[in-house]
């Protein structure tokens, strides 16, 4: 058995530090907050209920998987349904496309009959050429630590390819809409799809296979179910406890410097920014984090349009809309994200693009990404693209500091929930049970 420290109480350290304990290890976890979740949780006020972050999720094999792997099956604990339709994108031509997900034909159809004949076909060609991408870098980078001696070719082709997102999708289609609708996740996430590597775009392929999930009630209740885990499991849980850095003796970690004191540990996994512990951030001085969007957290009352989960209204700046909170009844809580050159206030440009509720709105909550990352001790969007090298200038699983791991958007395979999930299983791994 193993002492192990886990330094951040998101997603990333809560599946982390649940995987090591029912592996038998002696697992505590430090949080700087006085609540766990990180950007996974709520936000509350005057009865109405916001998801603070993520409002659904790709791939929930990864979430079932670590369910089964950690202790009680998923559908035990929570209910995973599916989003129908996945966004809502709505084009400066007044184009409306409700993008479906799990399905290609149904893919197919709805580009089809939004964009107009032979633009499904074109949609559906570009996202058939990511089920090879996806079969290796499953094997080779998402479901094992990544290392030059199991790569295979194909991975380490397409990791150091010089293709950018931005190339791929000038040469993939003459239609600006669906340019934009295969940069959009990339674009929200904060990046330029200039610096995206081209193999990025396999989203496209997982939310057509796998579809979009959610959690009735909110995303926030998964990071309530991950905490009992961790009381079921034994995990010693310690809140409002900032780790400040590493403490390391011949190369190898020997503790955790906090502001109340050292903890001991065997082995330590990082789960927030490694920038914020000066023993790691001359590892990563070469990359930079993401900057949050502008957030807005809206309590509108009376009758409002009817509209899908999600609605993308692209543009400059990109408005992202969420619609699934939850609200005394009557009224509706809604989550604004701005994206791009924001000149104006979000309401008003929502207004702009058609969708008026500014005298509805009874609570708003507005944060800033200064905020955002102050509250959340760092970006949960991770590393941001600044071309091919980012990959090789952020860290792995495998720190090079001896007994160090690391879990969370900020490490490989990178940014979402479906990453975020996947490196909590490969610390796990490569760990290992208790001898």
């Amino acid at each position: 058995m193993a002492r192990i420290v886990v330094i951040g109480g998101g997603f990333g350290g809560l599946a982390s530090a649940a995987r090591l304990a029912k592996l038998g290890h002696e697992v505590t976890l430090l949080e700087a907050n006085t609540r766990l979740g990180g950007a996974l949780g709520y936000v509350e006020q005057d009865g109405f209920r916001w998801d603070a972050g993520p409002s659904s999720t790709l791939l929930p094999a990864v979430i079932r998987d670590f369910f089964r792997k950690s202790g009680r099956p998923a559908e035990k604990e929570i209910d995973l349904v599916p989003v129908q339709p996945v966004q809502q994108h709505r084009f400066d031509d007044d184009t409306v496309l409700d993008m479906p997900g799990g399905s290609r034909a149904d893919q197919l159809a709805a580009v089809d009959g939004a964009l107009g004949p032979g633009a499904g076909e074109r949609w559906t060609r570009y996202v058939d050429d990511f089920a090879e991408v996806w079969e290796v870098l499953r094997k080779d980078f998402f479901e094992r630590p990544w290392s030059p001696d199991h790569v295979s070719k194909q991975a380490q082709g397409l990791l150091d390819s010089r293709l950018t997102l931005h190339k791929m999708l000038a040469k993939e289609f003459k239609d600006d809409r669906l340019r934009l609708l295969a940069s959009h996740a990339a674009r929200f996430e904060g990046h330029d799809p200039r610096n995206v590597p081209a193999w990025v775009g396999v989203w496209s392929y997982v939310e057509q296979n796998f579809g979009s999930w959610t959690v009735p009630g909110g995303m926030g209740q998964l990071a309530e179910v991950l905490a009992e885990r961790l009381r079921t499991r034994g995990v010693t849980v310690i809140t409002g406890c900032p780790a400040t850095d590493l403490v390391v003796e011949n190369e190898r970690v020997v503790a955790v410097r906090t502001t109340s004191g050292d903890h001991p540990a065997d082995h330590v996994v990082v789960a927030i920014d490694p920038r914020r512990l000066p023993a790691l951030a001359k590892h990563v001085e070469r990359t930079m984090p993401v900057i949050p969007p502008v957030t807005c957290y809206l309590g509108v009352s009376g009758e409002v349009p009817d509209l899908p989960a999600e609605v993308v209204l692209h543009g400059d700046p990109t408005i992202v809309l969420r619609t699934g909170g939850t609200a005394p009844d009557g009224a509706h809580a809604w989550t604004l994200f701005g994206r791009g050159q924001i000149a104006e206030d979000l309401v008003t440009a929502l207004a702009r693009r058609g969708i008026r509720i500014r005298e509805q709105v009874e609570v708003r909550i507005e944060k800033s990404p200064v905020d955002l990352v102050t509250e959340w001790n760092g970006s949960p969007q991770g590393v941001l693209w600044q071309g091919r090298g980012t990959l090789k200038h952020r860290l792995g699983t495998v720190s090079p500091i001896a007994g160090v791991y690391l879990a969370g958007a900020h490490t490989t395979p990178g940014a979402g929930l479906p990453s975020v999930g996947m490196s909590a299983a490969l610390v796990a791994q490569v760990i290992g049970p208790a001898g």
